[in-house]
């Protein structure tokens, strides 16, 4: 499955590898794109393993604001 998702308060290239570093820990991610410019993130993942809802409160835990679109 493909989510796309908004994310918010990155300021640098520092806080893009922070929040895919972050969703790179749970299991069934099998891609990740987060754009800076763009304030969103693109998740590839196996839904059997992970929720999109769980992606973004790890994000949220990386100290970002996200929201699933």
């Amino acid at each position: 499955m493909k989510q796309n998702f908004s994310i918010s308060k990155m300021s640098c290239n520092h806080c893009v590898a922070k929040v895919e570093e972050s969703i790179n820990q749970l299991p069934g991610i099998q891609k990740v794109k987060i754009s800076l410019k763009k304030e969103s993130g693109t998740v590839k993942f196996d839904e059997t393993k992970v929720s999109a809802q769980q992606i973004a409160e790890k994000v949220t835990e990386a100290g970002y604001t996200t929201e699933v679109v």
